[in-house]
């Protein structure tokens, strides 16, 4: 939704519903999280719209949150989004034995916690997302919950930063 005149919060708070609702989905694919997240607008700055996107993610049920994960590729495999390419843009590259073992242990991940492996990547190579992962595979499932739901939270701060700044700044994205 981004335009070359873009200004930020002013220009997110002058967004139509529809409008906000669109581009807060593309930041976390969850439609109650988008729709609150845009019904509580206008925001006064930036970091006033963060605390109430982790706010509001804070208090999205289970199945919100499954929701929301269902828009994030497995750490290692290919994604149209272009949000998760660059934020996966540190696995390009990876030896194919870490891709192999990436794979593996995302299996193992999905088996043991019913969800797709989610980390803040970052930019972070693929085998420091490995080793993260396998230190999160002796977690307990309500404690792998918490992380999970606190590494989405650091996702949508980085991609809602992200669409807030002027086009000049990266990519519309």
């Amino acid at each position: 939704m981004r335009r070359p005149n873009w200004r930020g919060i002013d220009s997110f708070n002058d967004l139509t519903q529809a409008q906000a609702v669109h581009s807060l989905y593309e930041c976390c694919s969850s439609r109650i999280w988008s729709i609150r997240v845009a019904a509580a607008r206008p925001f006064p700055d930036a970091e006033s719209l963060l605390d109430e996107a982790d706010l509001i993610l804070a208090e999205l049920t289970d199945t919100d949150l499954d929701e929301a994960l269902e828009g994030h590729p497995r750490i290692g495999e290919r994604s149209t989004s272009v949000a998760s390419t660059r934020e996966q843009s540190g696995v390009v590259g990876a030896d194919a034995d870490v891709l192999r073992e990436l794979r593996v242990s995302n299996a193992e991940y999905e088996n043991r916690f019913g969800h797709v492996y989610l980390v803040f990547a970052d930019g972070r190579p693929a085998e420091v997302l490995l080793d993260i992962l396998r230190q999160r595979l002796h977690n307990d499932p309500e404690t792998e919950r918490r992380v999970m739901r606190g590494e989405l939270a650091k996702i949508n701060r980085s991609r809602l930063t992200r669409m807030l700044s002027p086009v000049s700044e990266g990519s519309l994205q």
